[in-house]
Formats: C-alpha cells, sequence, structure tokens
C-alpha cells in the first residue's frame, strides 16, 4: 500500500473543520495523465481516464483491484454519473458527448454544433432538469497526445448545454478561452467554470435562470499555482479546485480559504462512497483517495 502523508493548508479559519486521513493511499500509478474520475455507489468502483493512452480503467473498491474499463476510449477526458446510474463521458478523440448505457450500448448526446464538428469535450456535468453540460476545449485537436490533429470547425471554445427534451446543444456561454472543469452550486443557482489558459487562470461564476440560461460570469476565483482543470462541490458550498499543487478550496463568497496539498499535479477530483465523503484525485500519473469531513454534492 502506496500512502502519502496528507496535508491541509488552512488559510481561513472557515477550512479549519475541513480534514480527513492522515495518510492519503495511491491507488494506481504508471498513467500518463488521470483525468475524470467518477464514482458507482451500486457497483463500488470508480472509473477515471488515462487520456494518452486512450483507455479508461477501473478500480474495483471490494477487490482493491485496477483493471482496463475500455479501450480505445476515444481519448475520453472527463465523465460524470448521470441520475440514472448510466456513464456520461466527453472523448477527446471522437470529438463528442457520449452516455454509456446499462446494457454497454454507447449512445452519442453532442457531437456537432449547427453541423460543425466539436472541438474536443472536455467535462461534463448533468443539471436536476436531466440537462447535459460541457466544456469544449481545444486540447484534444491542437496535438495527436492526446486526440487527433485538426482544425476547429467552430473557431472557438465554447460551453454547451444539451436539451433533455430535444437533444439540441446550445451554447450557453460563449466568452471562454479554454473552458474545463464545472460544478453547479448544491441548490444549482450557480454555475461554476474553470476558464484554464489565463494568466492568472480562474475560476468564473454565473446565475442559472430556471431555463437554464447563465447570466454574470464575474471571476470567481484565481489559482496561484498553474491553471485549474476539474472543479466539485460539497454540501456547503465550498468550491474545490484542481491545480499543479493540490486541491484549493474556495469558501461561496470566492475566498480561498484552504489548500489539500497533494505531491503529483492535480487533473480532477470526485467524492464518492456511498456518503459521499470519499475524495478521490486525479493527478498526473496517479489516483489517490482518502476520507475527509466533507460530503460532496450529488
Amino acid at each position: 500500500m502506496d500512502l502519502v502523508r496528507t496535508e491541509f493548508e488552512v488559510l481561513d479559519e472557515r477550512f479549519a473543520d475541513c480534514g480527513g486521513d492522515q495518510w492519503m493511499r495511491r491507488l494506481h500509478t504508471g498513467c500518463r495523465w488521470t483525468e475524470g474520475p467518477v464514482y458507482f455507489p451500486a457497483g463500488r468502483y470508480l472509473v477515471f481516464s488515462d487520456i494518452p493512452n486512450d483507455r479508461l480503467l477501473r478500480w474495483d473498491e471490494t477487490t482493491d483491484r485496477v483493471g482496463v474499463f475500455r479501450q480505445p476510449s476515444g481519448y475520453a477526458n472527463g465523465h460524470t454519473r448521470d441520475r440514472a446510474g448510466r456513464l456520461v463521458s466527453c472523448e477527446h478523440g471522437n470529438r463528442r458527448v457520449t452516455r454509456t448505457e446499462h446494457d454497454g450500448t454507447v449512445t452519442v448526446l453532442a457531437d456537432r454544433y449547427r453541423g460543425k464538428r466539436l472541438n474536443s469535450p472536455n467535462d461534463v456535468v448533468e443539471r436536476s432538469d436531466g440537462s447535459i453540460w460541457f466544456t469544449d476545449p481545444a486540447y484534444g485537436i491542437d496535438s495527436d497526445y492526446e486526440g487527433y490533429r485538426a482544425e476547429s470547425e467552430i473557431g472557438a471554445c465554447h460551453v454547451y448545454r444539451v436539451d433533455p427534451s430535444t437533444g439540441e446543444v446550445e451554447i450557453a456561454a460563449d466568452d471562454f478561452n479554454r473552458p474545463n472543469g464545472l460544478a453547479f452550486a448544491p441548490d444549482e443557482s450557480r454555475l461554476y467554470i474553470a476558464d484554464t489558459r489565463q494568466t492568472p487562470s480562474h475560476i468564473r461564476v454565473f446565475d442559472v435562470a430556471s431555463d437554464g440560461g447563465l447570466t454574470g460570469g464575474e471571476v470567481f476565483g484565481t489559482s496561484d499555482s498553474g491553471g485549474f482543470d476539474g472543479l466539485r462541490v460539497d454540501t456547503a458550498g465550498r468550491v474545490w479546485a484542481a491545480a499543479h499543487d493540490g486541491l484549493h478550496c474556495f469558501a461561496p463568497d470566492g475566498t480561498r480559504i484552504g489548500k489539500l496539498r497533494v505531491p503529483e499535479i492535480c487533473s480532477n477530483l470526485t467524492f464518492g462512497g456511498p456518503r459521499r465523503n470519499e475524495l478521490f484525485i486525479t493527478a498526473s500519473t496517479s489516483v489517490y483517495t482518502l476520507r475527509v469531513t466533507v460530503n460532496g454534492v450529488h
């Protein structure tokens, strides 16, 4: 068992009650770049991406073993679990968002906007109304490292929403450089979106109307250690963001209140386990986990 001492760095007293195990455990290593952790409580397993190796891996909690879940994976990046317990994936190589049905078949949810191919969908989240929201930077078409080099047909990097009734792909936000991780507040009144290629990298926050329209978009928080990547929100409304030195934690008012230091560059995170207090972190070549004193939003 590979253990790393846990370091919670308190920057504000509001982070003092955010803690957990004294040691974080490295579940797996040897990947090229891990991403997109998603936990399935019914099966007690974690699926995550190893993007450059074009595969999805699966950690089984009951056996503590890691195996291949899908290869090739379309250079899949971020994932989420929808409310029916299905895997929803962003595929860099295939330039699409898909859903894996319970029988293993794959349904394409989005691959074009107004007839033009998407760039390389990056991260995805589902709203309670069934709409699918995803970011579409160009990392998968910039080179052949984690996709296939190509020109952007759309010519920009947007945030999209898939209508749950019609399946229509709509632009939700169109003023981003490289939109990346995204997450809703616990009551879904706000949407947080990371923009990686900024100096410094930052997270923006939008107000969400009942019909899914977005307003606002001001900067919520900035990074002091590389680009922000994946985001998650806990039940207290704190925003957890993957960065180069670990996870940054922001209070709902945008104050960075603490960090969870990780020994590799972090790409993403998710809360799992039956009470959503098992934190899983994808970081460079490895996946780490620890039990924490906070609970993630469903």
